[in-house]
């Protein structure tokens, strides 16, 4: 009886999982197509600056989170040199919303993204692609018959990780838009402002849980949607 006492999540707690949830939603449907198309340009295409491009991208990933997220504060704030174009031209405002959460996650998980889409893009038979071009084929149609369906499984890696490193997010997200309850507060922050309140410690273990078993169910749907995607591919083949 302890134990389903302990697992009874507060309303809190379902606000949290609820709004990390939706951050994460967001944030893999708004870097899907420019990380598919990054991609294909950086296995694909040589041109001059490529390997500069190469790591701009990656940057975020060997700073620290904090760095991009001050970065955005900086540029999309509502004194930033975009943000405030945006706040007082439209009214909106990134800075300390869930929005802005969003993007700050998007910055973070974009490069993974990308590096999983452009491997799996490089591991398609140019062969063919060029073989469709010759028959006369237009290059969109190329991409979209051919290379994409092909590169499916690192496109549903990518998604699992981007979705992942959102949900896990907290540097940059706590630097963009703050730990607002209810707005911005999403399951790393929450376990963190846990962890500095009194008697947060069960509440704390119990986002701790679900965080991982979110994660694990997340490999296991990456898995089973990669074994899917490679079965359909090879049938294709036959």
């Amino acid at each position: 009886m302890e134990i389903l006492d302990f697992f009874r999540f507060t309303p809190a707690e379902i606000s949290i999982l609820l709004l990390s949830l939706k951050v994460a939603l967001f944030c893999v449907v708004l870097i899907l197509v420019p990380a598919v198309a990054i991609a294909w340009v950086l296995a694909r295409k040589s041109f001059f600056g490529k390997s500069l491009l190469d790591s701009l991208i990656h940057l975020p990933l060997v700073m620290p989170p904090v760095v991009p997220g001050f970065l955005l504060l900086l540029v999309l704030g509502n004194q930033g040199i975009i943000g405030k174009y945006l706040h007082q031209t439209f009214g909106i405002s990134l800075a300390f919303t869930w929005m802005g959460a969003v993007v700050a996650s998007a910055v973070m998980a974009f490069p993974l993204m990308v590096r999983s889409v452009r491997l799996a893009i490089s591991q398609v038979d140019k062969g063919l692609e060029i073989a469709a071009q010759s028959l006369g084929a237009h290059p969109l149609r190329v991409f979209f018959s051919i290379t994409l369906p092909l590169s499916l499984p690192g496109i549903i890696t990518g998604l699992i990780l981007a979705f992942s490193r959102s949900m896990g997010e907290f540097g940059a997200t706590i630097t963009f838009v703050g730990n607002i309850e209810n707005e911005t507060r999403t399951l790393p922050l929450a376990i963190y402002s846990y962890t500095q309140t009194p008697d947060g410690d069960m509440p704390a273990l119990r986002l701790v849980i679900l965080s991982m078993a979110l994660a694990l169910g997340a490999l296991m749907v990456s898995d089973k949607l990669e074994r899917k995607a490679q079965q359909q591919i090879g049938r294709g083949h036959d």
